[in-house]
């Protein structure tokens, strides 16, 4: 096991004191006149605030060995001096590891090492260097994932504490926001923000529902910061009339006309009307709310802020159940939609307490700062209010958010799916989301008009070319990070092929010479959430930046945290720290040759593959992806064999990380007039590999805060040993030889010089290891498959593959 934290804040003594003082673990600095015993007996009965006596925390502190000998009792009856190990025995029970199974109590110092734990090295304990260890104990996590703080927290710590003393709220600790909110009595209301949109067209702006949750001391004068996640999900989804919708993929790739536009032409961005309707009359105004919520659909790293005095909004946007407009995926008036919460919340915009009665109602207890949390799609509006520069923004957490549309529905002019949603496109995700289907009065008078809307939507998608176009265009948020203000935390799974990591690669590098901070965290996963990891203090990191970036904690998160943090691919619990993604100024350019990939000089060969699968093999592969991914990559003989070519490196001698995006070059020709190529980039040895998605530790073992909501703990462990591992894929449709929205003639059996970026990633390629090049066409997970006769010919005299290195 392997402990990682990364936002721990190193103080000097006199700050770690003062805040000990704050905290009540001691009373005052005549502590440092007590003898270490006497003090260590003072901080142990302060663990167990569940127990409401002193003799019950004795009782506890007995359960405690010091010494293979020594019962935490006795120790602290005698008047010899602490030592090291008799203090962390203590410490690491305290932490929730086990005596035997953990740590032996005859050396804790080596499994403090091992867990990758900090401690001091002193030999005896003087009551400063208790005090110390103290300290850096509190911020140290248990082995179920939390700060023993925060253990301390979902105990009771601070709830009994408040019934006789007053804490300042927020409560900091290490620069970090403390569990000392009651939860039990958050304040649930609803309200309706008008926004400066008619997307419905039913000759009145729209109103969107806003589900909020704030702590009970905004009532009495307390301004908070909110957390903000935009959900399209969040009302509810129509996940029938989604299948219904969803595309048929057995067509063939056809032919697409020769077309020469340039950006600008692509960039006619459909203008707004002329003139809106008019804003609506406000007749009276209330300082709350009368529409209240029982329970939301939450995200647990929200209900950690709850606890610690931070207000939370959920709001599903335009289109969706008791809000108005219609569904757009991700276009200008999407961002409009999810801007216009912030905009309230910022002091900025006019809400109503419903739908009827024009009653104002004002965000009278933000603080007027905001950040905007949230996976996936709700990563995804995150970004998209970032490059509005909207006032009141001050940092989104954007993790696997999508950063231009393109790059999730298509791919170099092909119609590509995200992974795992076959058929899927921008109108399915919108007839998906469409939740004002679930109110028959509310969905019946506009079902002409949207289902009109829908088939618009499908028709400018154009999945018949899979070309970059207006609509596209429209649904590129990287346009406007010129206008982004906000500070941005980022966070991917390198093996996330539904968001896949071109979104959040582009977005890193487009925010480089931007005047905000940027960090980023890329782990082993796939589309998920990575707060309730054990190895990874990530929770503790989003609070000393939200601190900093909300409540203006001078925290020095900026200079803390590391700019890129990345798990590593080879080591359970291993994440490392770096400067940059990508970066190395020397990529290793190899050739392919045969069945090679080899620095040699290319040869003057032709190597040929078959697009086409006897109909079995296609029916069966359509239904079995698993088989058809482990039959393209494998070696040995397989159905799959004529149907891809594999290029592979002698075994490797010394390691090699991959950092960025490969490049591949062709020289290719097709047999017919139209034609794509696929490719994937394998780590070819046998190993055992994390597996991409985390396991269950323990259920419900991560508490929020006290008499609070709960999340379960993961971590990623080694699964069985395979022979290969997936690195990067990426596709490419042979008429596109330029670029994404100009299209050439593809003349049967004529070569053409093409090159992709395959999908950026960090990748750790040990020694003995091969990297290996598979070429092949129709990808049954992701592109049409129409299962066409075509063959394909590489003229390996120009094919090359160049391996971009990750910066050490």
């Amino acid at each position: 096991m392997k402990i990682n934290q990364f936002a721990t804040v190193k103080n000097e003594f006199k700050t770690e004191l003062r805040e000990l003082i704050n905290s009540h673990f001691v009373a005052n600095e005549s502590v440092l006149e007590k003898s270490p015993m006497v003090v260590l007996k003072s901080l142990l009965q302060r663990c167990y605030p569940e127990m409401p006596s002193v003799n019950g925390a004795d009782f506890k502190i007995d359960q405690l060995m010091a010494t293979e000998n020594l019962t935490a009792t006795q120790l602290l009856k005698n008047e010899h001096a602490l030592t090291v190990t008799q203090f962390y025995n203590l410490a690491l029970q305290l932490l929730q590891f086990e005596v035997g199974v953990d740590f032996n109590l005859s050396d804790p110092i080596s499994a403090l090492n091992e867990i990758n734990l900090p401690h001091l090295t002193v030999a005896d304990f003087t009551t400063q260097d208790l005090l110390h260890a103290w300290y850096l104990l509190l911020t140290t996590h248990t082995k179920n994932g939390q700060s023993f703080l925060d253990h301390l927290a979902t105990k009771g710590y601070f709830a009994k504490l408040l019934q006789t003393t007053q804490l300042p709220k927020p409560f900091l600790f290490n620069g970090k926001a403390q569990a000392v909110f009651d939860t039990n009595n958050l304040i649930r209301e609803v309200v309706y923000v008008e926004s400066d949109q008619d997307t419905d067209h039913d000759g009145q702006l729209d109103l969107l529902k806003v589900e909020i949750l704030r702590p009970e001391e905004t009532e009495t004068g307390l301004k908070v910061p909110t957390l903000y996640t935009a959900s399209p999900y969040n009302q509810g989804t129509n996940d029938e009339a989604g299948e219904k919708l969803t595309h048929n993929v057995d067509v063939p790739l056809t032919e697409k006309p020769v077309i020469s536009p340039t950006l600008t032409d692509l960039q006619a961005s459909e203008a707004k009307p002329a003139t809106l309707p008019a804003k609506r009359d406000v007749k009276g105004n209330a300082s709350h709310a009368e529409q209240s919520f029982s329970r939301e659909s939450s995200y647990t790293l929200n209900d950690y802020f709850l606890a610690r005095g931070f207000a939370v909004v959920y709001a599903a946007g335009i289109g969706t159940m008791e809000s108005d407009g219609f569904r757009t995926t991700g276009d200008p008036e999407e961002t409009t939609s999810t801007v216009a919460v912030i905009e309230w919340l910022a002091g900025n915009r006019q809400a109503f307490t419903n739908k009827k009665d024009h009653i104002g109602i004002e965000a009278w207890w933000s603080s007027h700062h905001v950040a905007i949390t949230g996976r996936s799609y709700l990563g995804t509006l995150a970004i998209a209010a970032a490059t509005s520069g909207v006032e009141g923004l001050d940092t989104i957490i954007s993790e696997a958010a999508i950063s231009s549309w393109y790059d999730y529905y298509r791919e170099n002019g092909l119609v590509i799916a995200p992974g795992g949603f076959q058929g899927e496109d921008a109108d399915v995700l919108a007839e998906e989301t469409f939740s004002r289907e679930k109110q028959a009065a509310d969905y019946l008078p506009i079902k002409p008009a949207w289902q009109a809307a829908l088939s618009q939507m499908g028709q400018e998608q154009d999945r018949s070319t899979g070309n970059y176009n207006s609509f596209w265009d429209d649904r590129n948020y990287r346009k406007q990070l010129a206008s982004i203000k906000a500070d941005i935390l980022m966070v991917h799974g390198l093996n996330d092929w539904n968001v896949k990591p071109k979104n959040v690669w582009k977005m890193w590098q487009g925010l480089k010479d931007l005047p905000v901070t940027q960090k980023i965290i890329l782990h082993q996963g796939q589309h998920i959430y990575i707060n309730n990891f054990q190895s990874l203090d990530y929770t503790d990191m989003v609070n000393l930046w939200l601190c900093n970036k909300l409540l203006g904690v001078q925290n020095n998160a900026d200079e803390i945290l590391p700019d890129v943090l990345v798990q590593d691919n080879t080591k359970v619990e291993t994440w490392n720290a770096y400067q940059d993604w990508g970066g190395s100024a020397a990529p290793i350019e190899l050739n392919l040759s045969a069945d090679k990939l080899t620095s040699d000089a290319a040869p003057s060969a032709i190597s040929t593959f078959t697009d086409q699968l006897s109909e079995p093999n296609f029916t069966h592969y359509k239904s079995h992806y698993a088989n058809w991914r482990h039959d393209l990559v494998s070696t040995d003989s397989t159905p799959m064999a004529a149907n891809r070519l594999i290029f592979k490196t002698d075994p490797l001698t010394k390691e090699v990380v991959l950092g960025g995006g490969a490049t591949v070059s062709l020289r290719v020709a097709s047999s017919q007039s139209v034609g794509m190529l696929s490719f994937r980039l394998i780590d070819y040895g046998v190993a055992k590999r994390l597996s991409v998605s985390p396991q269950l530790l323990s259920r419900n073992a991560l508490d929020e805060g006290y008499h609070w909501r709960e999340d379960d703990l993961k971590e990623f462990q080694l699964a069985s040993a395979t022979p290969y591992k997936l690195i990067s894929i990426g596709h490419l449709n042979l008429q596109n030889q330029k670029n994404s929205y100009q299209t050439e003639k593809l003349v049967p059996n004529q070569f053409v010089d093409v090159s992709i970026d395959l999908q950026p990633t960090v990748f750790r390629v040990q020694p003995g290891h091969q990297i290996g090049l598979v070429v092949y066409a129709t990808d049954m997970e992701m592109t049409v498959r129409g299962n066409q006769d075509i063959q394909y010919q590489l003229d390996l005299s120009g094919c090359h593959l160049t391996l971009p290195l990750q910066e050490k």
